[in-house]
């Protein structure tokens, strides 16, 4: 029995972790692509070595609870949740004539000071709540992405891309 194809196998599956890569970059309709193969304006993406992090110990306190209320600061809150709920994700609508209901799911509700900013096929646009309507809508392929900012513009929560679809019948 040969033993070369075995020791080629066998370093193709260990060198497969040491040389993989990630790219990103985004389309022209704002829309965020990951691959393992290069794209022309792509970023590369730092992987790391995957294993090598070890969870960090809590220390335990000594303190009774009611000296640690005292001397806590309060946490942050941060946001745990948004998606675009409407249009659904692959979504096909049907004679919408130019206006597009859009609803989304944000968790926590919107805090004071901030802002939800939409990107309707690549183009921001800052909107007063989690349910707006959007005009000029029509016929094709559309995607829409919805993010959180604070009062000084730093991105607090991101959705994930939605594509969705309009139909319109036509009158021959």
């Amino acid at each position: 029995m040969e033993t070369r194809p075995i020791f080629i196998l066998l370093g193709l599956a260990m060198a497969t972790g040491a040389f993989a890569e990630a790219y990103t970059w985004t389309d022209q309709q704002g829309v965020v692509h990951y691959s393992d193969r290069p794209h022309p304006g792509a970023k590369t993406i730092d992987l790391g070595d995957g294993n090598s992090q070890r969870p960090t110990p809590v220390p335990r306190s000594t303190a009774t609870q009611a000296d640690s209320e005292e001397t806590t600061a309060p946490a942050s809150v941060g946001y745990e949740s948004l998606e675009v709920s409407s249009p659904g994700a692959e979504e096909t609508l049907w004679n919408i004539e130019g206006t597009l209901n859009v609803s989304l799911t944000l968790t926590p509700s919107l805090l004071p000071g901030h802002q939800v900013r939409v990107y309707f096929d690549g183009a921001p646009q800052i909107v007063n709540s989690a349910n707006f309507q959007l005009q000029e809508v029509y016929r094709g392929v559309h995607n829409l992405q919805a993010e959180v900012i604070d009062e000084t513009g730093k991105l607090m929560i991101r959705s994930r891309p939605s594509r969705f679809y309009v139909q319109q019948n036509s009158v021959r």
